[in-house]
């Protein structure tokens, strides 16, 4: 019997992205269900991921903006009734969205207990490596296990690993923090090269103040997690 794969979006204001992300993905045949969780968006991205008809598809919408995490953890509570296996994916990724299937593959394939998405280099510069320097730099010295995505939201997990989780933790240092933890608990994860796309941050006012957040939110979730696991 085939597992179960349930794909989990989390997509803030994405109008413009949602409905290619959804039409490459939801031809493919070991996807059973794709949640997507409009987190409060103010533009049209419940209506347009709405738009898409195809059973797989459930679309919910968020009372008001409230994370990445919370989002995650609203779509894994309906995904948990009866996944085997479950991805988290941006809302981004436009038609890119599709190379999923190269995560998939591995899993069903037993070669980890979970896969994450190794992206290309950015197209554009962007900021000057201290938040990448600092997550692959803690995982290292933290679970001795040498990861160049730490950074990567494009995850696809064995559902044993996301019940050792009570929720997934809220801010820019989610993905970082749950790495350490899946680590260090014993499961093993898989980088895999994907030709993925999505909204790059650049080397303006807004960018540097995004990073600026992910650089804060990653040494909270770190000084945390040198606590937990000292």
């Amino acid at each position: 019997m085939n597992p179960y794969i349930s794909i989990i979006i989390p997509a803030y204001n994405e109008e413009d992205k949602i409905k290619d992300t959804l039409e490459n993905i939801r031809n493919i045949s070991e996807i059973n269900e794709i949640v997507v969780v409009d987190d409060g968006s103010s533009d049209n991205t419940t209506k347009i991921a709405s738009e898409v008809k195809d059973d797989k598809i459930k679309v919910f919408k968020l009372d008001k903006n409230r994370g990445k995490g919370y989002a995650l953890n609203y779509g894994l509570e309906i995904a948990m009734k009866n996944a085997d296996i479950i991805g988290f994916l941006d809302g981004d990724l436009g038609s890119s969205s599709n190379e999923v299937k190269k995560l998939i593959t591995p899993i069903l394939n037993n070669e980890a207990d979970v896969i994450i998405a190794k992206f290309p280099p950015a197209k554009k510069k962007g900021g000057l490596g201290f938040v990448k320097g600092l997550a692959k730099d803690s995982v290292l010295e933290l679970t001795g296990v040498e990861l160049d995505a730490t950074l990567s939201g494009q995850r696809i997990f064995k559902r044993e690993v996301l019940e050792q989780f009570n929720e997934i933790p809220f801010g820019y240092g989610v993905e970082v923090g749950m790495t350490i933890d899946i680590l260090k608990k014993g499961y093993t994860i898989k980088e895999v090269l994907v030709n993925m796309t999505h909204s790059e941050t650049g080397r303006d006012l807004k960018g540097f103040i995004h990073r600026g957040k992910q650089y804060y939110h990653i040494k909270k979730v770190l000084r945390a997690k040198k606590k937990e696991w000292r």
